[in-house]
């Protein structure tokens, strides 16, 4: 969508305003595409305007009784409470319309070197490069992120770490191998609650590094033949599991580390549509003279969990 605006002070001012079902779809490729994200890894909340409460009930273990006349409780129903705060972040760049003046895209802005509106394709070229950014930015952010780091929020394994509910389990010394991967990924499903063991979204979340180390080692299984005997050519991208648990790759998932939880457990949250659903590009050329354009890119993000004592930190 492209609003043409009049600015009185000067004289036409080109500004493509991205809003609607265009900025959904930029915004979303942005905020949703790394793997985790796109691929369910976590529960998604859209509409989040600054804070959202997160509950979860924990039945007692004898909640069924004996039948009687009266009514008598049964046992206590835990509700577990945290918030998702959102925090918000930008993205602001300036690009100079002159380094593709001749380009292929010369024919698209025209001729006139005092009339270079920027071509359409150049545009959703520079808007995909952003998303492109983002969602590899928010891969690693969800897991490793840091608050005081600049564009950061705090990532599940620094929130983990620092929650004494949750199921710590120590990482072998020297970093995981080919040698010892399935012996370390044993390790953290044994320490996962017997309550949520068998969920149908519990996951192992590791990063490439234990995935490349574990597609090896099963290539090694039954004296070095491997997966039906296909030895280091059995994997062709089938999903994997450990003991009767899923493995979910996240790429930003750190070196060394793994976290086993169930994807309903996990929460990556985002600002109103109305907030964060707008892409700003400026045409310089009508406010300053330059053959300047300006993107401009706002939102709002933060991830929770649940319940800490369900979760396994492989740290």
């Amino acid at each position: 969508m492209s609003n043409h605006k009049v600015d009185l002070a000067t004289t036409v001012n080109i500004t493509s305003t991205f809003s609607g079902s265009w900025a959904n779809k930029y915004v979303s490729i942005a905020l949703l595409s790394g793997k985790t994200l796109d691929n369910g890894g976590v529960t998604i909340m859209p509409n989040i305007d600054y804070k959202y409460v997160i509950q979860k009930g924990a039945f007692d273990s004898n909640f069924i009784k004996d039948a009687t006349c009266d009514f008598t409780d049964t046992g206590a129903v835990t509700l577990t409470e945290r918030v998702l705060t959102l925090e918000e972040f930008q993205i602001n760049s300036e690009f100079c319309k002159k380094e593709f003046s001749q380009t292929w895209q010369a024919a698209e802005m025209g001729y006139s070197v005092l009339n270079q509106d920027l071509p359409a394709s150049f545009q959703e070229f520079i808007i995909t490069q952003f998303a492109a950014k983002v969602a590899d930015k928010y891969e690693q952010v969800i897991w490793n992120g840091t608050n005081g780091n600049t564009g950061e929020f705090d990532g599940f394994t620094t929130l983990f770490a620092a929650d004494g509910d949750v199921i710590d389990v120590a990482a072998v010394g020297g970093g995981i191998n080919a040698a010892n991967v399935i012996a370390e990924l044993q390790k953290i499903v044994a320490a996962i609650p017997a309550t949520v063991y068998e969920k149908e979204d519990m996951h192992v979340y590791i990063g490439t590094d234990i995935l490349r180390f574990y597609i090896q080692a099963l290539g090694l299984v039954g004296a070095g033949s491997g997966i039906d005997n296909k030895g280091t050519l059995w994997y062709n991208g089938v999903p994997l599991t450990i003991d009767g648990i899923k493995l979910f790759h996240s790429p930003g998932m750190p070196a060394n580390k793994a976290v086993a939880a169930q994807s309903s457990n996990l929460y990556f949250g985002v600002g109103l549509l109305s907030d964060m659903n707008e892409i700003r590009i400026i045409d310089m050329q009508d406010i300053d003279g330059s053959q300047n354009v300006r993107f401009i890119m706002r939102w709002k993000a933060g991830i929770q969990y649940g319940i800490g004592s369900e979760v396994v930190l492989y740290a």
